[in-house]
């Protein structure tokens, strides 16, 4: 991605409306975006390998797992924390909140797609873990599910193709 080219807060209010229109059982709209952008990525950056060294036992701990958790935040002009809220009185399974806001994060990646951005959902445990939620300023109601990366493609590249199985190896019709 291109970190010089900055995507406009009105393009990204306009992603994140996108996002906002997700199917959500009972209306709960339990999704929770923070956008990083500009310096704040630099904050990002900085908390995610403290944040892995907190939540993972010195002999797992992988170096290049950690630089990667610095570095990544810094390789696009924007990284969005993704969270869902789970009422735990609620009546809304947590596993349905969860698929609401994978649907929100859906919506989010084909309006940037759309508008000639690039994105990719990083899943790491750290990013997954009470300790980033927290980290994030957010109560126990709610679970981190990753980051969102956003940008252009450097001047000269085009998005990789990614290659998909048959779609008959995933589908099954029932007409009779």
């Amino acid at each position: 991605m291109d970190t010089a080219r900055a995507v406009s807060r009105d393009l990204l209010q306009e992603i994140l409306a996108d996002a906002h229109r997700a199917p959500t059982h009972g209306l709960t709209q339990p999704w929770r975006f923070q956008v990083f952008t500009g310096p704040s990525r630099e904050r990002l950056a900085e908390a995610l390998p403290e944040l892995y060294d907190r939540t993972t036992p010195e002999a797992a701990r992988q170096a290049d797992k950690r630089a990667k958790l610095s570095s990544t935040p810094r390789l696009a002009p924007v990284a969005i924390a993704v969270a869902a809220r789970i009422d735990p009185q609620g009546k809304i399974p947590e596993i349905e909140e969860i698929a609401a806001t994978a649907c929100a994060v859906q919506n989010l990646m084909l309006s940037a797609h759309a508008h000639g951005i690039g994105s990719f959902w990083s899943t790491p445990p750290v990013v997954m873990s009470e300790e980033f939620t927290c980290w994030l300023g957010l109560d126990s109601t709610h679970r981190a599910l990753g980051l969102v990366y956003l940008g252009y493609a450097q001047a000269g590249l085009t998005p990789a193709e990614t290659p998909r199985h048959a779609l008959e190896n995933h589908v099954v019709f029932h007409e009779t």
